[in-house]
């Protein structure tokens, strides 16, 4: 069960004063000395045979003026993706139907936008609206917000918004030139002040150094409220895109960076987000013993490919793990 908010107001372990020096010190850990440490503090707040499950759909694909090198859906690359326009709110709630019958209990609308006009955030409260209905957790990730795009979300109910940082500030300026760290730390103070619950993480793989991979944890740690969900993506290389043929992730690498995560931001939800289809069963299990207790769940991240769903049911099983229930934060 996972710490209430008065014990996570009261509690020291959630600092928001990490150095980067006892975050290096943590990464330099012996591994296992760092998963056991790791998996102490997961068992502090949460049950360690619960994983949360979540949809990702993506509501409106391509054509985003952005240059992150990562991203297919950046109208700068030739990927070959096919651009779409917003989906109507039936395709939408007909989609968030399939996957909560599939046993996802947060539903994710993703759209490429570098920032939304008011009136597709029109569209998408209707959406919001309509996901609740299923009794589904909505989530919702649409670029820059102002502030009271922000207050418009939360008045249709919308329960978390994404929004990473994606990696640390000094290596930021050789993935993204067309929005700045300062940028998305705005919309983020935007989203808290609505009060909307943040899902913020990064990206790993993308030829940055652990040190990079330590000052983005630090920024994330250290933000006035640790998000509640806390995405660690493992880079999806795309032909056409920058990063396509960028050096590969060492594993256990990746789930040092899971544990770490944990240990600075023990209440969070971590999810093991893009990626997961260049994982090992083996490797996915070190990241729960690590700390993750999320997953993105069905075909799909947007564009790029993830597990099946039954794929996923049968390492649930093997684990012995069990889906959470909606409201478990």
């Amino acid at each position: 069960m996972a710490a209430s908010p008065e014990h996570m107001a009261n509690d020291a372990l959630f600092r928001n004063d990490w150095q980067r020096e006892e975050i290096r010190e943590l990464f330099n850990l012996p591994f296992v000395d760092l998963v056991f440490r790791a998996q102490t503090q997961h068992r502090r707040f949460f049950d360690p045979n619960e994983i949360q499950v979540s949809t990702l759909l993506s509501i409106k694909t391509g054509g985003c003026p952005e240059d992150c090198a990562y991203c297919p859906q950046s109208g700068r690359y030739d990927t070959g993706l096919e651009r779409e326009r917003l989906l109507p709110v039936e395709k939408v709630v007909e989609a968030a139907g399939a996957a909560k019958a599939k046993g996802s209990t947060r539903f994710c609308m993703g759209a490429a936008w570098r920032a939304p006009k008011d009136r597709d955030i029109e569209q998408v409260a209707e959406m919001v609206a309509a996901v609740k209905e299923l009794g589904l957790e909505t989530c919702m990730t649409l670029g820059m917000l102002t502030k009271s795009q922000t207050m418009r979300l939360k008045q249709a109910g919308l329960d978390y918004y994404n929004h990473n940082l994606d990696t640390s500030p000094e290596y930021y300026p050789q993935i993204i030139s067309t929005r700045t760290y300062r940028d998305r730390l705005e919309t983020l103070r935007y989203v808290r002040e609505a009060g909307i619950a943040v899902c913020c993480g990064g990206i790993v793989g993308m030829g940055e150094e652990r040190e990079d991979r330590i000052g983005l944890l630090q920024e994330l740690a250290n933000l006035p409220k640790h998000p509640e969900s806390v995405p660690i993506n493992l880079l999806v290389q795309v032909e056409g895109t920058p990063l396509q043929g960028a050096e590969s992730l060492d594993p256990l690498e990746f789930v040092r960076t899971v544990a770490v995560a944990r240990i600075l931001m023990p209440a969070s939800r971590v999810r093991l987000s893009a990626g997961r289809t260049d994982m090992s069963d083996e490797m996915q299990a070190l990241c729960f013993l690590a700390g993750a207790n999320s997953v993105f769940y069905g075909e799909k991240l947007l564009t790029t490919e993830n597990p099946e769903s039954s794929a996923d049911q049968r390492l649930f099983e093997r684990l012995g793990m069990t889906v959470a229930t909606p409201g478990s934060q």
